[in-house]
């Protein structure tokens, strides 16, 4: 197993990104992160208005992966996430859904323990997730936008036991991960959920010519196709597009037919809705296709 420390982590994805580490394909790798402020803030006395935001959101890499190329499909299975002791989450006027109510910005320190949060005398279970993931583009792009190589996804289903396919832009893939939560509530509503440092393990292999052109995630039960966009409207319907032809090509159904399947067993969710661009997600049972299927459906046709 390789091991990577948090002392390796970038601020944006981007084709001129080096690489901290190479490994073969199926490799098994053990990464640190910081949390997502750089672990910046140490007590309720701080502020994030008052933290270096170029240092916000940092991703731990990016990891190399020999023989992954521009057009595959990067296979990401989570196998554990280790979250710290305690969690950062705060308010800053303007940020947010609600962020025109908040009056001043305040800072929220929890702690973890034996699986709960201690948050104003209540206790919430731990649901640990990765927020930041994905792999470089591109074009340079900040570790808090999210687009088709992910990022910023905050999608609570990128979590333990699960396994995420992105679209391979560079080479060798370059992935990195960063932003874990002890837990969040779809759409992150305040900007902020319970932030924390961690170790995550991932094994990395691939698909190979099947990138689809949204990340993808797969659990025990369900395919999730992320889709992300300024315009959350935009966003879901692209989505709900993308669930209807893999419906279609998978079922050799009429699109009509697809489209009324659809309106039956998809879910339309949300992810996040406080980033530069909103993440949703659509939830397909995996009675109605299989990974390769899909993949196909959704192919990205390489330029």
């Amino acid at each position: 197993m390789h091991v990577l420390g948090s002392d390796t982590c970038f601020f944006a994805f981007g084709p001129e990104l080096k690489p901290a580490i190479s490994v073969e394909k199926e490799s098994i790798v053990q990464i640190e992160t910081k949390d997502c402020f750089s672990n910046q803030i140490t007590s309720e006395k701080q502020l994030v208005t008052e933290i270096d935001f170029s240092k916000v959101n940092p991703a731990t890499g990016p990891i190399y992966v020999k023989g992954v190329k521009r057009g595959d499909a990067l296979e990401v299975r989570i196998l554990d996430i280790k979250i710290s002791d305690r969690g950062i989450i705060v308010v800053v006027p303007g940020a947010g859904v609600l962020g025109d109510l908040v009056k001043e910005p305040k800072t929220k320190v929890c702690e973890i323990k034996d699986g709960f949060i201690t948050y104003n005398g209540l206790k919430i279970k731990c649901k640990p997730m990765i927020g930041v993931i994905g792999v470089a583009s591109d074009e340079e792009v900040p570790c808090g936008t999210p687009g088709r190589h992910g990022e910023n996804l905050d999608t609570k289903v990128i979590a333990k036991g699960a396994t995420v396919y992105f679209p391979v832009f560079r080479d060798g893939a370059l992935f990195g991960l960063g932003d874990l939560h002890a837990v969040m509530g779809d759409g992150e509503v305040c900007v902020a959920s319970c932030e924390v440092s961690g170790e995550v393990t991932v094994k990395l292999d691939v698909v190979e010519g099947k990138a689809p052109q949204w990340p993808v995630v797969e659990t025990d039960e369900a395919f999730y196709i992320l889709v992300s966009d300024e315009d959350v409207s935009r966003a879901f319907r692209e989505a709900t597009e993308i669930a209807v032809k893999v419906l279609q090509q998978s079922n050799s159904l009429s699109w009509e037919d697809a489209y009324m399947l659809a309106s039956m067993v998809v879910d339309v969710e949300v992810s996040q809705l406080v980033n530069p661009k909103k993440t949703v997600r659509v939830r397909i049972p995996k009675e109605y296709t299989s990974i390769l299927k899909l993949l196909e459906a959704i192919k990205w046709e390489r330029k």
